[in-house]
């Protein structure tokens, strides 16, 4: 190592060097592949199987991350999905292309690598027609047939030079699949910035497989200019959905118009199939808005008048699922559990595929002390989405039924999370095992000599501590011995105190200390 840093630091590369970045380089040329939309040579880091992979793999999590499937019009997940497949045959790049409406209230459309792609219901309603569906549709699917999202990851590997070069150097797919597998990459993927570059492709190759698809392309035109107003208005749904990753800019309403125009005059705008299609949702659109307003009313802690909100949601819209999970919701907070329960078994009826009814009931029961029905509803809601709360909601009832093994092994995957939930999981670990095991969280050393002798206390924990105690014995060389009990009332999570010791003249000949015990700093380890 000290040779290879030598020449390195010399301005000379050793053989070893140059023949490792000279190989790294082949191999980077050879994981370059033609990119199926521009025809440009991309990298390939990332494999089309890869990008299929991740695509399979996080749909799901990404669908119940952002409200589920809309299921309370099931003709309206299949019209789009037919649009969808209408322009993404058009785009000649074979993928396996799937379109869901999501249950969610803020504008936006999202496409995972592999032709996995969503539109939420807040964005449908905004539209004027199927042919400025099919303009946001093709946008999304010409992100997918690009490898936008793929480029994005192989550029953020790239970034950590040595480990990836490590990786291709080898020809093993351990690190990618490290990245792929990672919990929150499909989130990152569609909340990403797509860079200019990424959004003026989208646009122009939209355009087009629209237009061939038998769209007018003066829709796609017209969409751009509705998004470059409504940025322009600064409404927060539209910044914190659509525009957080696709930026829309007076330039791109520009080149879809001149592309537009090169285009010609053709195609439908699908007013009449739109309209009947979204006849249903945009019907029960009050109820949507009730529901919004119960919540923020529940924020405010005005139960009376969310309460009356989300009654009038169900009854505006008595198939959305979602309200009466709302209404359970309410009624949890409240501390109305039977009522509570029943509500949540209304959405379970409607909708048993989304992970928050399960997660609501399973908590839900768990306040009834009815602790196996709890536990089926919370471990069927992490089969949908794995969640802090739920794997929380295990350890304690494992932890009440007395099986502290499987308490502590909840509450530890719980404690991955920074969440809330997770924050309070962790503090349940310090205080069952702490006691047990005080060498965990806490590190003890000597530092000084003589008369300026110090006690370092470190927390290897990320919640506070308090109340941590240090059994010190010192043994002096003139045979005197000193036995210390300090204690330190408030530990940092992660950083380290100091403790002055009473010194000596004489010089340490012996010293021993190890931490004995502590408890968290919040009051969140009570159940």
């Amino acid at each position: 190592m000290a040779l290879w840093w030598n020449s390195f630091g010399s301005g000379r590369c050793g053989p070893s060097v140059g023949r490792f970045v000279f190989a790294c380089g082949l191999l980077l040329l050879a994981s370059c592949m033609v990119n199926p939309v521009t025809g440009q040579r991309n990298l390939g880091l990332v494999t089309p199987q890869q990008e299929r992979a991740l695509g399979e793999t996080h749909f799901g999590p990404l669908q119940q991350m952002e409200g589920g499937r809309y299921r309370a019009d099931p003709m309206l997940n299949a019209y789009v999905n037919g649009v969808g497949h209408r322009v993404a045959a058009a785009s000649g790049v074979s993928l396996p292309y799937e379109f869901v409406v999501l249950n969610n209230d803020v504008p936006n459309a999202w496409a995972l690598p592999g032709g996995k792609i969503g539109v939420n219901r807040g964005l449908l309603v905004e539209l004027n027609n199927e042919a400025e569906l099919a303009a946001v549709l093709g946008h999304e699917v010409a992100h997918s047939a690009a490898r936008h999202g793929a480029q994005q990851m192989e550029r953020g590997m790239l970034m950590q030079g040595a480990l990836v070069a490590a990786a291709v150097g080898t020809r093993r797919s351990d690190y990618a699949a490290a990245v792929l597998g990672a919990g929150q990459i499909g989130a990152t993927l569609v909340t990403q910035r797509y860079s200019r570059e990424a959004e003026r492709e989208a646009d122009y190759f939209g355009t087009r497989w629209m237009t061939s698809a038998g769209y007018d392309p003066q829709a796609a035109v017209s969409l751009q200019e509705t998004f470059v107003r409504l940025a322009g208005s600064r409404n927060q749904d539209w910044l914190s959905g659509l525009f957080a990753s696709h930026p829309p800019s007076t330039e791109r309403v520009e080149n879809n118009r001149e592309l537009a125009r090169s285009l010609g005059d053709r195609g439908e705008l699908g007013e009449a199939r739109f309209n009947a299609a979204l006849a249903h949702l945009k019907q029960a659109q009050p109820a949507y808005e009730d529901a919004r307003a119960a919540r923020e009313a529940a924020g405010r802690g005005d139960w009376g008048s969310a309460m009356g909100l989300v009654a009038a949601a169900i009854e505006h819209e008595p198939a959305e699922a979602a309200f009466h999970a709302l209404r359970g919701d309410l009624l949890r907070a409240q501390r109305e559990y039977d009522a509570a329960l029943s509500a949540y078994d209304d959405a379970l009826h409607r909708d048993s595929q989304y992970f928050g009814h399960h997660l609501g009931r399973g908590l839900t029961l768990q306040r009834l002390g009815q602790y196996d029905r709890a536990q089926r509803d919370l471990r069927r809601s992490i089969e949908l989405l794995p969640t802090a709360v739920a794997y929380q909601s295990l350890g304690q009832i494992a932890e009440q039924q007395g099986d502290r093994e499987a308490a502590l092994a909840y509450y530890r995957i719980a404690g991955e999370s920074g969440s809330p939930a997770g924050r309070a999981a962790l503090s349940r670990v310090v205080s069952l095992d702490m006691p047990r095991n005080p060498g965990r969280y806490v590190q003890v050393a000597l530092a000084g000599s003589g008369e300026d002798l110090r006690l370092q206390v470190t927390s290897l924990t990320d919640i506070d501590l308090r109340d941590v105690n240090v059994r010190v014995r010192l043994e002096w060389a003139d045979g005197q011995v000193d036995n210390l009990l300090p204690q330190i009332s408030h530990l940092r999570a992660r950083q380290r105190a100091e403790i002055s010791l009473p010194g000596r003249e004489a010089s340490l000949a012996a010293a021993r200390v190890f931490p004995l015990t502590g408890r968290p700093a919040s009051g969140s380890e009570d159940i």
